[in-house]
């Protein structure tokens, strides 16, 4: 797989130090960019994400992302080299870090580590950029109100795309009116969240330390962080286990995690189709039934 002479550019004003390529391959994972793994003559070992140039800014707020995650001191994020654009795509440049084998204390590591991430409190709901969940764009306006927020700018949004396509949803007007009825009883502050945290974007080290990638982050409730684990699994009872004994979770959670993972349902049937506009129809059902 060919390396693009300005890709092997950015690297070297990146790190200030020349950099040539000797081979690259492909990796999988992704379904939205297209990631491969390239070494260079002296041995160091990049990776990389290319997709069209129009989505820069994108790969601009998830360094952004990266780099606050980053800055908390709680977990592992891969270091950010650089990004820009070739002729023909934009790229984000990060450092490889070669996966190990996840533990059940490499997990529980993984759950404490996240709490502690979570725990910060942030100064408002959204973040101070605007970004994608997957290629959807993801509006992150400020906000002092969460129930508002994603009210409007998380379910509503995506609804709006899904009417686009043609897809409505039975009571999904309901569920938005009385979105407050969840909240009855938890007050949630903005945490900083990773945004995507299914178990294809956190993973383990070779020395089995746990490390998180590709976010999606915004300022929220960091219940929705924890309700997408469970969507597609990936995550051992250790991991809760760990964050739990760190950060205990309220009991209205059980509830607001259908709601939480609404959002990804409808995000994979706008990004995907199939059988993801089913999957939300009987989350919302479901939860208009508890009204």
């Amino acid at each position: 797989m060919p390396v693009y002479s300005s890709i092997e550019e950015a690297i070297s004003q990146a790190t200030k130090e020349k950099f040539s390529s000797q081979e690259s391959s492909s990796l999988s994972g992704g379904s939205i960019s297209r990631s491969q793994c390239i070494k260079g003559n002296d041995g160091r070992v990049f990776f990389c994400k290319e997709n069209d140039i129009s989505f820069l800014s994108f790969f601009e707020a998830e360094v952004k992302a990266l780099q606050e995650i980053k800055a908390t001191n709680t977990i592992r994020t891969p270091e950010v080299i650089t990004s820009g654009t070739t002729d023909l795509s934009s790229f984000l440049l990060l450092e490889f870090i070669k996966e190990g084998t996840s533990s059940s204390e490499g997990q529980k590591e993984m759950g404490k580590q996240l709490a502690r991430l979570h725990k910060i409190e942030q100064p408002f709901f959204g973040w101070t950029l605007d970004n994608c969940i997957g290629s959807t764009p993801q509006p992150n306006p400020r906000s002092e109100n969460w129930v508002e927020f994603y009210r409007v700018h998380r379910l509503q949004h995506q609804f709006q795309l899904a009417a686009r396509k043609g897809q409505s949803f039975d009571k999904a007007e309901k569920l938005l009116l009385h979105l407050e009825s969840f909240f009855q009883d938890y007050t949630p502050y903005p945490s900083l969240l990773h945004g995507d945290l299914w178990g294809g974007n956190a993973s383990h080290d070779q020395a089995g330390d746990p490390f998180i990638f590709d976010p999606a982050s915004y300022y929220g409730d960091r219940e929705a962080d924890v309700a997408f684990t469970y969507m597609f699994g990936g995550f051992s009872p250790s991991f809760y286990e760990g964050y739990e004994g760190e950060f205990s979770l309220n009991p209205g959670f059980k509830t607001r995690k259908i709601l939480y993972n609404l959002y990804h349902e409808l995000n994979h049937f706008n990004l995907f189709g199939g059988g993801y506009a089913s999957s939300a129809q009987s989350s919302i059902h479901q939860l208009v039934s508890l009204l």
